[in-house]
């Protein structure tokens, strides 16, 4: 029997919480049979957990579950392709009743207004995948990966979530890309992003001024990157709660991709728990877009003049 610190650290979160990731996903699992023995939903929910803890099946296996690797494996991408199917209910972008909120709560940050959500790319290693395009997984870092972008709020939600693209993908390209860029196009959501300089600045999306001449381009970029911190903060709990995902994911590349939606509905859930988990000092591992800093654009310069004479002279 684990006590409460014994289990939080073990499977990441506290006992009211895995009870209630439990109830949700049960109606869509069966338990688990083999020769040896019969897997519940729970147990098959607690490998999964404890993957997602260690990121090997050697740990899992050498936990006394008398459960083969192979049954571990197969359990964790059964599990994992389920809670990722929940990521309509607990993954979205805030609707119109939620984006006066959510604009309020970014505004509290640093007085910049009209947001409504930070944006990043993080990557997550993998093993190669082989064969001839396993080269595009390769990122400048030199290590095999997938490049994920990610949209918070100020609650450090996660908001948007795009897992489709290979290491060696630039944010901008992801984000040009993305489902999420075009529903901004189509003015869908009103408000826009906070990104870094790795993306486009623009109607939809308002970055860091690269060179401040004046107090108001200096107090812009202060209130920009204070806001888009909250992006930071959101990698840092996220990899914190799931070690799997800052370590090479030694699995298949189907698998993969079920574990990174799986674990962000998971830190949505454990967020509306209020089941929290403390995150060190050290910043995100996060590949530096600097060398590939995006132009700006005549559309981006006009937008943001506009929030600098508004909100900041």
């Amino acid at each position: 029997m684990f006590t409460d610190e014994e289990f939080q650290k073990r499977y990441r979160f506290d006992k009211n919480t895995v009870i209630f990731i439990n109830e949700i996903i049960s109606p869509d699992l069966a338990p688990v049979s083999n020769r040896k023995c019969t897997l519940s939903v729970l147990e098959q929910l607690f490998i999964t957990l404890r993957f997602y803890a260690t990121g090997t099946f050697q740990i899992v296996v050498g936990d006394d579950i008398n459960v083969h690797k192979t049954t571990v494996s197969r359990v964790v991408f059964k599990v994992s392709k389920e809670i990722a199917k929940l990521a309509r209910n607990y993954i979205a972008m805030p609707t119109s009743r939620e984006l006066r909120e959510v604009k309020a709560h970014f505004y509290s940050l640093a007085g910049f207004p009209n947001v409504i959500g930070c944006v990043d790319g993080t990557h997550i290693p993998i093993q190669s995948c082989g064969g001839d395009e396993a080269e595009l997984f390769r990122n400048r870092k030199g290590y095999f990966s997938i490049n994920v972008q990610v949209v918070c709020d100020a609650n450090l939600l996660i908001r948007d979530i795009d897992a489709r693209w290979h290491g060696s993908a630039h944010d901008s390209t992801v984000y040009h890309n993305s489902f999420l860029r075009a529903r901004l196009d189509n003015n869908e959501i009103d408000g826009h992003l906070l990104g870094d300089s790795a993306y486009p600045c623009g109607r939809y999306m308002m970055t860091p001024i690269l060179n401040t001449s004046t107090n108001a381009e200096r107090l812009y970029n202060v209130a920009q990157i204070k806001t888009r911190n909250t992006i930071e903060r959101t990698f840092g709990v996220w990899k914190r709660r799931f070690p799997c995902l800052s370590q090479k994911l030694r699995i298949k590349l189907e698998h993969t991709l079920a574990v990174i939606i799986a674990t962000a509905v998971l830190h949505n859930i454990a967020i509306q728990q209020n089941d929290t988990v403390s995150i060190d000092n050290s910043p995100e591992d996060i590949i530096s877009a600097e060398s590939n800093m995006q132009p700006l654009t005549s559309e981006g310069n006009h937008y943001r003049r506009l929030l600098l004479e508004q909100y900041f002279m």
